[in-house]
């Protein structure tokens, strides 16, 4: 395998991964048949992040793989996720990537996606314009909590879905199965879901 995968227009593809799931990234990086970049993630004794990579990114398509969720057993929680993203993103940023990916399959503070009383913040649309503002070209994301946070992004975002693998999954299982929504914004995704089983 390589550290990166040529592209058709003279540039390369390098994959790296924050602490919130380098196993995620690891499986990702062996579909592509490329090695992940080395860098260097830490927390300093006073809690702030640092990143740095090991090689050069000049040029290259830089995907970062950091779902914005805790990693215990890395002593990484929600928010440390999201700030090693900025921070990462900053440092490819600096490095001169050509462009930055954001590969998060959970995207963080999607559950606040309006105000349900007044003086809230929209926290998931703090966080789309935080990963512009550093730099981000492309997000990937699964599964948003509501299609529409989409709209709070001025760059193109790939929303995708595991909504019919999980089904043939489950479909495969047992007959008597029971699809329950949590809430009823969920109704609707859950009669797709009950539907493709």
């Amino acid at each position: 395998m390589t550290a990166s995968l040529q592209q058709g227009y003279d540039k390369r593809l390098m994959l790296f991964s924050g602490r919130a799931n380098p196993e995620l990234a690891e499986r990702i990086a062996g579909q592509l048949g490329v090695d992940l970049g080395p860098v260097t993630l830490k927390t300093f004794s006073n809690d702030e992040m640092y990143c740095r990579f090991e090689e050069s990114i000049r040029g290259a398509d830089v995907f970062l793989v950091q779902p914005m969720c805790a990693n215990p057993a890395a002593g990484v929680n929600a928010n440390d996720a999201l700030l090693e993203l900025l921070v990462m993103v900053d440092a490819a940023v600096g490095a001169s990537a050509h462009r930055v990916i954001a590969v998060t399959p959970w995207y963080g503070y999607s559950r606040q996606d309006k105000k349900s009383a007044p003086r809230e913040p929209i926290s998931a649309r703090m966080v789309a314009r935080t990963l512009e503002a550093v730099g981000v070209d492309r997000v990937l994301t699964m599964d948003l909590h509501a299609g529409q946070l989409q709209g709070f992004f001025g760059i193109p975002v790939d929303h995708m879905t595991a909504l019919m693998m999980l089904a043939d999954h489950f479909a495969s299982l047992d007959d008597d199965l029971v699809v329950v929504a949590p809430d009823a914004g969920r109704v609707k995704l859950n009669k797709q879901f009950a539907t493709r089983m």
